[in-house]
């Protein structure tokens, strides 16, 4: 090496000493003081790992595609997207809705709250599905599973306002599903729609079937009472009610082949259903008990609607509301059997009388045991010829009460000759025996409808009287430490009182009575039946008899003021005398040929077992 080429490599490496000490990278520590980027040391494991990842994010969304196309084929488009969910709410409802299906998701009802004074979510997606399945050359495809764009319309509705919330979804070939909800301000019932737009050539099925399930929630303090009254209610084409059976520990179900007009989730005081406006050509229900206490039943049901309506576009309403009557009665035919007002025989006193008077009277007065108090008052007085009727037939059997004891020692102990003996005395004296059962019988229809409505009337929920704090179910005015079996574990004091005032009743009915022996105490023992029956039902049922025994014991009292026994006894008299110039009436011959007839055959087959 010569002299050049020494000091050429000492500059060199000069150059690069002081390279490194003035360019030289921070260590960790200088670079988070200073802020400065730092580059990672990357070793070939890393290195591999780095690309591997960036192949399997470039090769993702092409194989999800593939897995969308073939197994939903044209729908594939239309099942991925971002979900957004929105409210519109109406002076009566909250509705929450969602992209993802273009569905309800949840409603709330904001005149209403649960046993708890929680807000009242009729249903939620917690305890709530719904799905329209329909039949494609790639399987079963879910309506209610795919991505839609929506068309909000006005989220908040004014007074007597209307608004209409949209849904698209649109396919990759341009076909495309329409859904749409028109919610009223002043309804709880809204209207529904869905179309399909060019899919004819890719549905294979010649039905949708809506599957509906709903876990459906408690909101009433007694539960048992609750769950008794919670089922599947229907209403076929053929303007027929009826309804899975209520009182049930075991799961039940029905298929209804016929055409079915609407369906209903319905439960003691609430109820969501469909109707469909051309029917649903068949349908299955199916309810399940549940141990959840959160909870009161699981109803299921699966509806069949026909893809032509829907090529057309298919027309329902939507119900999610209170079940009273006088709305119910407006949503469409049948519904307001949601709300049971008892057996055929006294539904129409229901229906009639006490629905139009409650509704008017709840109109000007604010206070529900008035409003009880006063159809007590207006059904006593126009009942009240009825009962002067029957109470003076019971003072005329009273009156004859000596005669009748004095026939059966004359008998003997023959009962059928005293029974003939008696029907001479009583057409003597112009007396029919069963002239006062007729007038209790026409006040009946009166007393049982009573025993349906008011449990049923959603009026009554969550008002209070007196210790009272909601007429809808039982009050209590002593809890017990313990529980009596049938009875429960507190006494309710409108049931109390109404057992006591029946038994005063009972007593004073006694009095003018000629029944002797057992059969005059059994009237003691019912008022105690009843008072375990009624002591877990509603409060209003109970105030309602309580208050008709009050009346009931004053209409006897004034009644028994003007009724004169002497005067009774001389008409009777004045009658036996007449008798004997007046034939017999028909309904009396042909009551003593029976008794005869009878008499005859009695002897026979005692004549046989003779020989």
């Amino acid at each position: 090496m010569d002299r050049n080429q020494a000091i050429g490599l000492v500059l060199i490496a000069g150059i690069l000493i002081v390279y490194s000490l003035v360019f030289r990278p921070p260590s960790p520590e200088e670079a988070i003081v200073s802020g400065a980027d730092t580059t990672a040391v990357v070793t070939p494991e890393e290195n591999q790992q780095l690309v591997d990842n960036t192949q399997a994010e470039t090769t993702q969304p092409a194989n999800q595609d593939s897995l969308l196309n073939s197994k939903y084929g044209a729908f594939a488009s239309a099942m991925s997207g971002n979900e957004e969910t929105f409210t519109v709410e109406t002076e009566k409802a909250k509705y929450n809705f969602s992209t993802k299906g273009g569905a309800i998701k949840s409603v709330e009802l904001k005149e209403y709250k649960t046993h708890l004074k929680e807000p009242l979510i009729l249903f939620d997606e917690s305890s709530n599905s719904q799905q329209l399945q329909i039949g494609t050359t790639n399987g079963i495809v879910d309506l209610a599973s795919l991505n839609y764009k929506a068309n909000k319309g006005t989220l908040s509705i004014s007074e007597g306002d209307s608004t209409t919330i949209a849904f698209v979804a649109t396919l990759a070939d341009g076909s495309s599903v329409e859904q749409s909800y028109t919610i009223f301000n002043d309804k709880y019932d809204l209207d529904y729609s869905i179309k399909l737009n060019g899919l004819e050539n890719k549905v294979l099925t010649n039905d949708m079937t809506i599957v509906w399930e709903d876990n459906m929630k408690r909101f009433e303090h007694n539960l048992e009472d609750a769950r008794n009254k919670t089922t599947v209610r229907y209403y076929t084409l053929e303007e027929d009610s009826d309804n899975l059976k209520e009182i049930a520990n075991d799961p039940q179900s029905e298929t209804v082949g016929e055409g079915v007009k609407w369906a209903s989730f319905s439960q003691k005081f609430f109820n969501a259903g469909i109707i469909a406006d051309k029917g649903f050509s068949s349908a299955t229900f199916a309810t399940i008990p549940v141990a959840d206490s959160s909870h009161v039943e699981i109803g299921k049901m699966e509806l069949i609607v026909p893809m032509s309506d829907l090529y057309s576009g298919a027309d329902f309403t939507y119900y999610f509301g209170p079940n009273s009557y006088k709305v119910l009665k407006k949503v469409t035919d049948g519904y307001e059997d949601n709300v049971y007002m008892g057996y055929k025989l006294v539904s129409w006193v229901n229906k009639l009388i006490i629905v139009p008077l409650f509704s008017f009277l709840e109109q000007h007065i604010a206070n529900y045991g008035v409003i009880i108090i006063i159809i007590v008052l207006i059904i006593k007085l126009a009942l009240f010829p009825l009962s002067r009727k029957s109470y003076l037939s019971m003072a005329k059997m009273k009156v004859l009460k000596p005669e009748l004891d004095a026939l059966k020692e004359k008998t003997g102990g023959d009962m059928q000759a005293q029974q003939q003996e008696q029907m001479k005395l009583y057409r003597e004296m112009g007396v029919n025996p069963i002239s006062g059962c007729v007038p209790l019988l026409l006040q009946m229809p009166f007393l049982f409808a009573m025993f349906f409505f008011f449990p049923n009337s959603i009026e009554l929920r969550g008002e209070s009287f007196l210790w009272a704090h909601d007429l809808s179910t039982y009050d209590v005015l002593i809890n017990l430490p313990f529980t009596i079996p049938f009875y429960g574990s507190h006494v309710s004091g409108f049931t109390l009182l109404m057992t006591l005032s029946t038994l005063a009743i009972t007593w004073s009915n006694n009095q003018v009575s000629s029944v002797q022996g057992p059969m005059k105490n059994i009237g003691y023992f019912m008022p105690v039946i009843f008072m375990f029956v009624l002591n877990s039902y509603s409060a209003g049922l109970s105030f309602y008899y309580f208050v008709s025994n009050l009346v009931t014991f004053g209409q006897q009292t004034l009644i028994r003021r003007f009724v004169d026994e002497d005067k009774i006894r001389e008409q009777l008299m004045e009658n036996k005398k007449k008798a004997g110039t007046k034939g017999k009436s028909k309904f009396q011959q042909r009551l003593e040929d029976a008794m005869k007839a009878s008499q005859e055959a009695q002897r026979q087959k005692q004549n046989k077992k003779k020989k």
